[in-house]
Formats: C-alpha cells, structure tokens, sequence
C-alpha cells in the first residue's frame, strides 16, 4: 500500500509543479534575467550531474576509467569534433582504460 501512497503523492506533486508554472505571470518570465537564468540552468544541471556520475562511488570520490572518457571527451569538444566524434572518443577512451586494468 505504501507504494500506491508514493505514487499517488509523486503524481499530485508533478501536477501541483505544473499549475504552479502556468499560474507564473507571463511579465516575471519575460525578465531579462528569468530568460538568462532559464537558458543557463539546465547546462548547469547537466554538468552537476555528469560530475557525479563520473568522480562518485556512493559517498566515495574516485577517478577511474569513467573520469579518462571524460578527458576525452573534453579534449575532442576543444578541438570542436563533431558530437558523435566526441561520444566516440569518451568510449572507446574509458573502454582501452578498463581493458588495461586502469
């Protein structure tokens, strides 16, 4: 029961979260600085989470192969390498990283 409990609260949640953004007055979102944070947030969260998955183990830091694909994944950005180019890079680099035992 407590299943059906959570998902009813996650359900009404989603839809309190989503009549709370229509009720937002269209002149607070058309502020200069709401459209720039708007803009800037979600890469914001992409790469807080893209740091987490790649340098934490449960409440551990670690580098492994994971923290070398993104090197490389980094390096082919500066070099502005096609995106699939730059997935490629990120996998076969932490691919050769776990295979030598790194």
């Amino acid at each position: 029961m407590n299943t059906w409990i959570a998902i009813g609260v996650t359900a009404f949640g989603c839809y309190a979260v989503k009549l709370a953004g229509l009720l937002v007055p269209a002149s607070a979102v058309e502020r200069p600085l709401v459209r720039r944070l708007a803009a800037l947030l979600p890469v914001a969260l992409l790469a807080a989470l893209t740091a987490q998955q790649t340098f934490a183990d449960g409440h551990a830091l670690v580098l492994d192969a994971r923290a070398a694909g993104l090197g490389a994944a980094a390096a082919a950005l500066v070099l502005r390498a096609p995106f699939l180019l730059v997935v490629l890079a990120a996998v076969v680099v932490t691919a050769g990283v776990r295979a030598t035992g790194g």
